[in-house]
């Protein structure tokens, strides 16, 4: 029987369509060794950053259960990370989670407490609010230190992407995932171009 791998892709209002569905669409790759990924959020709808309204497949607590959760960003991001009784409603565990961000993202993992020391990566308009929350800002498109990983920029997505499919599905799993999405005549070249940048992550954890 084949175990399943849930992910939940946190997308609130204002969202970034590249960052959900980017993410969404290459994990869902995977769902035939029994991965899940599913827009969660607070509500039963959002509406994106470009006027895209999308149901939401899961409640925001659903992430607590989730063995990934990924945090998109969008335009809200910082009000949300201001609305503590939206936040408390997240109980996320490291210990029993991968739990990735991107751009602004990144800040709701500072704001949760989940970042430690670590250094981040985000998106340069997010930058500044990130460094206010006492976290450094890495000029990288992706850094990992053991569960918890960030990226910066809308297609940094395909490496939150490929880091989870790499520490959950292994080598093989990832990279005829990744082969199946690349462009036709640049596939064998982009796909170990993206997990050259993932791969140091992967190992060291």
């Amino acid at each position: 029987m084949t175990a399943t791998t849930r992910i939940a892709i946190l997308t609130f209002d204002g969202f970034n369509e590249l960052d959900s569905f980017i993410a969404l669409g290459l994990l869902n790759r995977l769902k035939a060794s029994g991965w899940s990924a599913e827009l969660c959020g607070p509500g039963h709808a959002v509406t994106s950053m470009n006027g895209v309204t999308v149901q939401l497949q899961r409640p925001l607590e659903w992430a607590n259960e989730a063995e990934v959760v990924l945090f998109g960003s969008g335009i809200y991001t910082r009000a949300i990370a201001e609305n503590s009784a939206l936040l408390d409603r997240l109980q996320l565990d490291p210990l029993r989670q991968l739990i990735g961000a991107q751009c602004s993202g990144t800040l709701l993992l500072a704001r949760l407490g989940l970042l430690g020391d670590m250094p981040a990566c985000t998106d340069l308009h997010t930058k500044p609010w990130v460094l206010e929350a006492g976290v450094r800002v890495l000029d990288e498109p992706f850094h990992a230190r053991g569960p918890i990983a960030t990226a910066g920029g809308c297609l940094s997505a395909q490496y939150l992407a490929a880091w989870v499919m790499l520490r959950l599905a292994g080598e093989a799993a990832t990279q005829e995932a990744l082969h199946y999405v690349a462009p036709v005549g640049e596939k064998a070249a982009y796909v170990e171009r993206l997990l050259a940048k993932v791969r140091p992550f992967v190992d060291l954890a």
